[in-house]
């Protein structure tokens, strides 16, 4: 079997009219073969395309070599004609990303020698692999020279150079590739082997941009938001910026000096606090007879790092600190603290009476427990 690749000669053809050669049923649908066919199947890092095969739904495209594999979901008779329609919105969002990455990756490899090493065509984003660093600044750089290259409209050439121009034209390619070769030209730009789709003119791609970045490997992975895609990561951080900037009474431009300037608050204030809650622990710590055989003490608001501070210091005068923090509706947080008992040994009991979690070895154990106070108190009456 053998089917004609129409996206190869026509990126742009959206209907089309063709026979059945096959269908038989698969693992997950029904496996249709057609003479010639417009959809995409998945490869290179592009997903597949899907549509309709006349009322039938095509959920998924397989290359196999010399035909293409239709998924359907529902079965289509052998020697039938259908007509094929491409979502066209998916597959131009594919088209998009897929030659704005040949731009970014070929500037990439014109400026530093780095390979593309990995290409993913992800819902909402296209990741890249490079096989060495990038500074911010470089990154910059490379995504100024790829939209320059957008703006400049330039027309993308897909041929098939005959044997003797291949062996002098210099192309990116991630393998060996065996017969005839597909490349794919951007001038100022790329020249690629790729079979996958790309639109007419670097215009229609739109905005490249990368939105993060991080060590992959010995290199580095790039997140690039392209054409509509961009645009609405755009929108959405605009949205953001805008109620920000209403938040804190500021101009949208001044929203990260105005955020700076609310940390650099809340730490002097996380600081004030840390103090007055140091003098309310040792005011606390000071009303408590010395000697006395335990304590157990509920006081709101705390987090784990402040219950475990309010125990040691309370055990310094007491035989055995216990402090929960926390209410009955949600249950407790505890620390249970002891220089002259076995607090571990206590810590089974507790979690095992009060449906609690946590545990450690003396002098000190914590956790949590859904119990209300009447029963926590309770229980350390009867234990003590």
């Amino acid at each position: 079997m053998f089917t004609k690749r129409l996206y190869d000669e026509n990126s742009y053809i959206r209907e089309f009219d063709a026979r059945v050669l096959s269908c038989e049923e698969g693992k997950n649908g029904y496996e249709v073969v057609l003479d010639e066919s417009a959809f995409f199947p998945e490869g290179g890092g592009q997903p597949a395309d899907q549509g309709f095969l006349n009322d039938v739904r095509v959920t998924d495209v397989r290359d196999k070599k010399d035909y293409v594999l239709h998924i359907c979901s529902q079965s289509l008779e052998p020697g039938s004609l259908v007509h094929g329609r491409i979502d066209w919105e998916r597959r131009f969002l594919h088209m998009q990303q897929h030659s704005g990455e040949h731009i970014f990756s070929g500037i990439v490899h014109r400026l530093h020698g780095y390979d593309n090493i990995g290409f993913h065509m992800g819902k909402d984003f296209v990741t890249v692999d490079f096989s060495g660093l990038l500074t911010e600044e470089e990154i910059a750089e490379a995504e100024r020279q790829a939209n320059t290259v957008v703006l400049a409209n330039e027309r993308i050439l897909a041929e098939y150079p005959c044997a003797r121009e291949l062996e002098t034209l210099e192309y990116r390619s991630k393998k060996e590739i065996d017969g005839a070769v597909r490349i794919v030209t951007v001038p100022g730009a790329d020249v690629c082997a790729c079979c996958g789709t790309h639109v007419k003119r670097t215009g229609e791609i739109g905005p490249i941009k990368v939105t993060s970045s991080e060590h992959y490997k010995t290199g580095i992975r790039l997140t690039l938001e392209i054409g509509w895609r961009a645009l609405e990561d755009y929108e959405e951080k605009h949205r953001n910026v805008k109620a920000i900037s209403a938040l804190l009474s500021v101009k949208p431009e001044e929203t990260a000096a105005a955020v700076q300037k609310q940390q650099e608050l809340m730490q002097e204030l996380r600081l004030q606090n840390n103090g007055l809650k140091q003098r309310l622990f040792e005011m606390m710590v000071k009303e408590i007879p010395e000697g006395q055989e335990k304590t157990v003490i509920f006081e709101d608001g705390l987090n784990a790092v402040e219950i475990r501070k309010l125990a040691d210091m309370l055990s310094e005068r007491t035989g055995l600190a216990a402090v929960f923090s926390g209410s009955d509706g949600e249950g407790y947080k505890y620390v249970v603290c002891s220089r002259q008992k076995d607090a571990a040994a206590l810590g089974k009991d507790l979690n095992r009476e009060l449906n609690g979690r946590g545990g450690g070895k003396n002098p000190m154990i914590q956790g949590s427990v859904q119990a209300e106070k009447a029963q926590i108190r309770e229980f350390f009456e009867k234990v003590y």
